[in-house]
């Protein structure tokens, strides 16, 4: 049993050890599966900045697609941000933009990472959704200081020994999601907006975060 596995059994967090210091998790012994995840932010503004974003009319250029590409360069540097997540070869990565469908002064994100790997992508989907947002703030800011940054969240998640997990009725990624390949990082990914509901009860994390007997990611 690996010290991983230790932590997993003692129901503990696995980027701690037992004398309290952080480490990075051993995921060696580890299957190789495909691995997707999506997470989601938003930027709440004045629907009339929304109306500029969207124009490509801002005084700083074009947000969307600043912000976009923002995102996609975030997921891939991950690891350097974040101290204990691993290296991964990211497969693809699609970041989303669009007017929030209850919103008309909100823009919803929505980041898609896939990766084939021992581990999964949930923090890189979040670095992408969360940069995006702080990009679409940079591109804002002169006309709205106001403007709020939220709620950040995993969506959805796939692969590894925990299979699906996803919020809301249903869970999981649908078979587009789990099956089809990323589009390519200059173009739209396959899915709309997030959502704005509060958080669902966890379950499937990635297997470096909160550990509580369940399986590995």
């Amino acid at each position: 049993m690996t010290g991983h596995d230790d932590a997993r059994t003692a129901g503990r967090l696995t980027h701690v050890r037992a004398d309290g210091s952080a480490h990075m998790v051993d995921v060696s012994a580890k299957a190789v599966t495909t691995r997707i995840a999506v997470a989601s932010s938003r930027l709440t503004t004045a629907a009339e900045v929304v109306d500029q974003m969207l124009d490509g009319t801002l005084p700083k250029g074009d947000a969307l697609a600043v912000a976009r590409v923002a995102g996609i360069m975030a997921a891939k540097r991950t690891p350097e941000l974040v101290p204990l997540c691993h290296p991964l070869p990211l497969t693809g990565v699609s970041v989303d933009l669009e007017r929030a469908a209850d919103d008309p002064g909100a823009i919803d994100i929505r980041a898609r990472v896939k990766t084939t790997g021992v581990t999964g992508v949930e923090m890189e989907a979040l670095t992408a959704a969360s940069v995006a947002a702080l990009t679409l703030y940079d591109m804002v800011k002169a006309l709205d200081r106001d403007a709020i940054i939220g709620p950040t969240r995993v969506e959805q998640k796939s692969g590894g020994a925990s299979g699906d997990w996803g919020r809301g009725p249903g869970g999981g990624l649908g078979a587009g999601d789990n099956d089809g390949d990323i589009e390519g990082e200059d173009g739209l990914g396959d899915g709309g907006g997030a959502g704005n509901g509060g958080l669902g009860d966890a379950g499937g994390e990635q297997d470096d975060d909160l550990v509580e007997g369940k399986g590995q990611a």
